[in-house]
């Protein structure tokens, strides 16, 4: 049996980008002096003169990029989600939302998984944040084929993009060979009838293990990835909802506003079913080894299984 391959979704981001430089040559990526950890410096060092670091000035990283993207070219920033969504959230909103400018938003670092750098760095509140600010796209890959595929259909879509990424390395489960990705489509990794697991991130890996275990007990369980949070595949959450009747959330991020709160938005206005969430339960992150971190705040396999119970007794 192969290995599992690896890799952090931040890396896949970053070997995106000499791939896209090479065809497009308006695009420009900005960092703010965290190219070695956004994985930008593979970029900086293929083309030069196409980066600009803005030095540690999140607000002023994002105001520039809306400059330069006022003069037709598209703009990659990047930098941790905690300053990129949270320290320049206003500027993000107004120069960047508010005109509907062509900049995509390059947030690694994201959640609980930052592991040892602790709460203020690990950031669980960013797509509640992004999720209000109209027309913005938001977009949580799953892997490190499904990363790179998210930047490259970033690059092509016309408007602001949020991108998500992680610094643990994750398990790949996509075909580099047979993956297609589409904005705002899920995908359903495996059939099921007894409950349906909607998960986002890293949490997707977990979904199809705490799947497996479910089997073990004679549960049938659906999984979908849904790798663009904002606009949500509706269509594919309620197809769940009425042939499955019992939906569980699973998600990097805190249970408030995140890809919890969207699917419970969408059945409660359409086909109301229960909704059970596995996420961050409104709390700040601590420091610690990450995977101990995940385990911890119940981002595992096991957790999404007793949640699957319980949101089946609730039908």
């Amino acid at each position: 049996m192969a290995d599992v391959i690896k890799t952090a979704t931040r890396d896949a981001y970053g070997q995106a980008w000499v791939e896209l430089g090479e065809k497009d040559k308006s695009l420009i990526v900005m960092d703010a002096d965290l190219a070695a950890a956004t994985k930008t410096g593979a970029f900086k060092k293929a083309f030069p003169e196409r980066f600009y670091d803005a030095g540690i000035a999140e607000a002023n990283l994002v105001g520039v990029a809306a400059g330069l993207a006022t003069t037709g070219h598209t703009v990659f920033a990047s930098s941790f989600a905690m300053f990129l969504a949270g320290r320049a959230f206003e500027q993000v909103r107004n120069t960047i939302g508010y005109p509907h400018l062509n900049v995509k938003l390059g947030a690694t670092h994201a959640g609980i998984s930052v592991g040892e750098d602790g709460a203020s760095h690990q950031c669980c509140e960013d797509i509640a944040l992004m999720r209000t600010i109209p027309g913005m796209v938001i977009i949580n890959p799953a892997d490190d084929v499904e990363a790179r595929a998210a930047v490259l259909a970033a690059a092509e879509y016309e408007g602001p993009v949020y991108l998500r990424f992680g610094r643990l390395a994750v398990p790949r489960f996509n075909d580099p060979d047979n993956y297609t990705f589409e904005i705002g489509k899920g995908i359903e990794m495996a059939d099921g009838s007894d409950v349906t697991i909607i998960a986002t991130g890293l949490m997707v890996n977990e979904a199809m293990i705490a799947k497996d275990m479910l089997k073990e007990e004679g549960i049938s369980a659906r999984v979908i990835n849904i790798h663009t949070i904002k606009p949500i595949d509706r269509d594919i959450i309620l197809k769940a909802a009425k042939e499955t009747g019992a939906l569980v959330t699973a998600e990097e991020h805190n249970i408030i506003g995140g890809l919890g709160s969207a699917v419970a938005e969408v059945v409660c206005e359409e086909y109301p079913v229960p909704v059970v969430r596995v996420g961050v339960e409104d709390k700040f992150g601590a420091s610690g080894p990450a995977v101990e971190m995940l385990k911890i705040y119940g981002l595992c396999a096991s957790n999404i299984v007793e949640k699957a119970k319980k949101a089946i007794s609730m039908k």
